[in-house]
């Protein structure tokens, strides 16, 4: 199991002891998207969704769901998280919404699980709000794009 960081000498799942890791300015940043037909997208453009704003609801989830990480992920460590952005974008070249989610701590450990969660959870929000219109809708590309701090330094995923 080496190079693996959530296992011990035995192979058996651990949580990071990050007590001797300095304290750093960390960001990450996820993206995603959820794919939908243009009729559907047309009702989030429109705002006329019988649940309400899909979008403010999506981007209210998404920061929740990154305060929330450490309940969900098992091995992550709950952090003093200092910023959280989700932002939704209606795309009619998809078509459907883009979902991208900026989070920011000083800590010992990064926020790339707490992006990723937030992008996630605001994608499942807006499934959620428009299931009733369109079951077949399509969460995908979920991924890290961004992360800086600490002693790995700065990730930029390719495009």
């Amino acid at each position: 199991m080496s190079g693996l960081t959530h296992f011990d000498g035995k192979g058996d799942a651990h949580m990071v002891d990050v007590s001797d890791k300095e304290v750093t300015s960390r960001v990450a940043v996820a993206s995603g998207c959820v794919k939908m037909s243009a009729e559907t997208l047309e009702i989030v453009v429109k705002n006329s969704a019988k649940k309400g704003d899909v979008l403010a609801v999506a981007r209210l989830a998404g920061i929740m769901g990154a305060k929330r990480t450490a309940d969900l992920i098992p091995l992550c460590h709950p952090l003093p998280i200092t910023k959280v952005a989700v932002e939704l974008h209606p795309d009619p070249a998809l078509p459907g919404v883009r979902i991208e989610a900026t989070v920011k701590t000083t800590g010992q450990t990064g926020v790339e699980m707490e992006a990723l969660t937030a992008v996630s959870v605001a994608g499942l929000t807006v499934y959620d709000m428009l299931k009733a219109v369109e079951k077949g809708m399509v969460l995908s590309d979920i991924r890290l794009v961004l992360k800086e701090g600490g002693k790995s330094g700065r990730y930029e995923a390719p495009v």
